[in-house]
């Protein structure tokens, strides 16, 4: 009777170093699966969430700047439209002083 606990602690023992050994190779297993993971999405040329958020924040400034400046071209344009009217007018005579 005295084998049976010792047969017991043997087995115990067994199965704690297989749940060991499962443990390891389950890491293993999902190391080689997140590198593979990174090499397909590295071959796809994706960009990263904040990385394109940086574009896009420069790609709205450059809008912003952009409307300003059509802006300021416009009033510019008016303001060229409006000498170049004031130099081709016909100047009216002198007025004497009567």
């Amino acid at each position: 009777m005295s084998d049976r606990p010792r047969i017991l602690d043997d087995l115990a023992g067994v199965a704690g170093g297989a749940f060991s050994a499962l443990a390891g190779v389950r890491e293993e297993i999902g190391a080689i699966v997140r590198a593979r993971v990174d090499e397909t999405l590295g071959s796809l040329n994706l960009v990263r969430r904040d990385e394109f958020e940086v574009v896009r924040e420069v790609a709205s400034r450059a809008r912003q700047a952009q409307a300003t400046m059509e802006s300021q071209i416009a009033r510019l344009e008016e303001r060229v439209s409006d000498l170049e009217a004031s130099l081709t007018a016909p100047s009216s005579p002198p007025r004497s002083g009567l």
